[in-house]
């Protein structure tokens, strides 16, 4: 049985469920080798339209197998893909973590639509702890859904409310990770800086994070994926600043350096909030990288706006950027508010780019010449450093190690290092 064909759209943590529902699927013996499930993306009216031209490929790949779509944009608009032609079912975000929605014996020409209402789910069941690895790094997810509602954004009506994971389950799954010999695990979820309101005791993230730590000590690398800085507390600051086993690398929820763009987004920090976290970092722990997300044209925004967007970049060194040109998403408030012309805001992405394009530069300037922790992946032939450095190795090393690098210089968009 050699498992589904799957197409994973979006986010980390669509890459992680989709290896989930791979792994279920294989569990419960169901004929998935027939399948190819598109696991699609909503977070903005351009990413429906890459998931529906995915299914349409997937079709003209594959004719003879069954086309099922589930995932965010499946969830939020099952009608649209269950009219789609090319689609034989639609699974919900819930559903698509039981077997037997992947189970067909269709003699209609209509989509079967198995969407159950994500709002209604109030607990992250254990099986939705998904990893995901690349033989050497691993993604947990401890937390699903978001009760955030910014302005942009359409994915709490596709992940439904905050619910966490257990940390005994968590503790369990990176514990099993280890021992399969995973070296690098990352923490991953919709609003991981969320965690635990809903559970007993209310823990926090920090408080997960240091049973992590105390409770598998085999584990070498622990990594945060992205984080709302405003909710980053007291205990989760000490650990991401004395803790060598938590990875000094810090993603940013930033979204604008505007207090105004901020403010009309819905967001919880200010500019200043932001620039003082990163700061108060930085100044415990010298060595940490960071990244950030920042919209680029979000509605209203003027020149002046965004330049307080750019001149962050700086404030906050950002050297790993992930820049999202803004893109009305039809349900969302942003969307009935009035547009940035759609040149413009291309220009505007392109700028921030090329800033953190230059910070990232420099950033990898001053890596030249040291010798830095690298875990290898990708067949051995390179890796990413403790600060998320993309390093390419000059002879290549046996896959799934961690070691040390004496960087030589840079090449494109990675470094050159030496396997010591």
């Amino acid at each position: 049985m050699s498992g589904p064909d799957i197409v994973s759209m979006g986010c980390r943590l669509n890459i992680a469920e989709s290896e989930t529902i791979r792994q279920r699927l294989k569990t419960a013996n169901v004929k998935a080798d027939e399948l190819v499930i598109i696991n699609s993306c909503a977070v903005t009216n351009e990413a429906v339209r890459q998931s529906r031209q995915a299914v349409r490929r997937a079709r003209k790949a594959s004719p003879d197998k069954k086309i099922v779509v589930t995932g965010c944009a499946a969830q939020i608009d099952p009608v649209m893909f269950g009219d789609m032609p090319e689609a034989d079912a639609v699974v919900g975000n819930f559903d698509k973590y039981d077997p037997a929605s992947f189970k067909f014996g269709l003699e209609t020409n209509q989509s079967d639509i198995r969407v159950s209402d994500i709002m209604q789910v109030k607990e992250t069941a254990p099986h939705m702890i998904s990893a995901f690895a690349e033989r050497s790094r691993a993604f947990v997810e401890i937390q699903n859904g978001c009760d955030h509602r910014c302005t942009f954004c359409i994915i709490p009506y596709g992940r439904g409310n905050s619910r966490s994971v257990p940390a005994g389950q968590v503790v369990d799954q990176i514990r099993k990770l280890v021992d399969q010999g995973f070296l690098e695990v990352v923490l991953t979820g919709v609003d991981v800086t969320s965690y635990g309101p809903d559970l007993p005791g209310q823990p926090t993230l920090g408080q997960l994070v240091e049973r992590i730590i105390t409770h598998v000590p085999d584990l070498p690398r622990l990594r945060l994926s992205s984080l709302d800085g405003i909710e980053i507390d007291t205990r989760l600051f000490e650990l991401l600043t004395s803790e060598k086993r938590i990875m000094p690398h810090v993603h940013l929820s930033l979204q604008s350096g505007d207090d105004l763009i901020l403010k009309r987004m819905k967001r919880r920090h200010t500019r200043q909030q932001a620039i003082e976290m990163v700061t108060r970092l930085k100044e415990a722990r010298p060595e940490i990288a960071i990244g950030a997300d920042i919209i680029a044209g979000f509605p209203t925004e003027t020149e002046e706006m965004f330049r307080n967007s750019v001149d962050i970049v700086d404030a906050c060194d950002i050297v790993h950027g992930h820049i999202f040109p803004y893109s009305p998403r039809e349900g969302t408030p942003a969307a009935r508010m009035p547009q940035v012309d759609g040149t413009a805001i291309k220009q505007r992405a392109k700028i921030l780019r090329d800033r953190i394009a230059e910070k990232k530069r420099q950033f990898q300037a001053d890596l030249c010449g040291t010798v830095q922790n690298v875990l290898a992946e990708r067949g051995g032939k390179a890796g990413y450093s403790e600060n998320f450095a993309h390093i390419a190795f000059e002879e290549p090393v046996p896959e799934g190690v961690i070691i040390a690098v004496k960087v030589r210089h840079g090449k494109d968009d990675k470094l050159i290092g030496k396997p010591l």
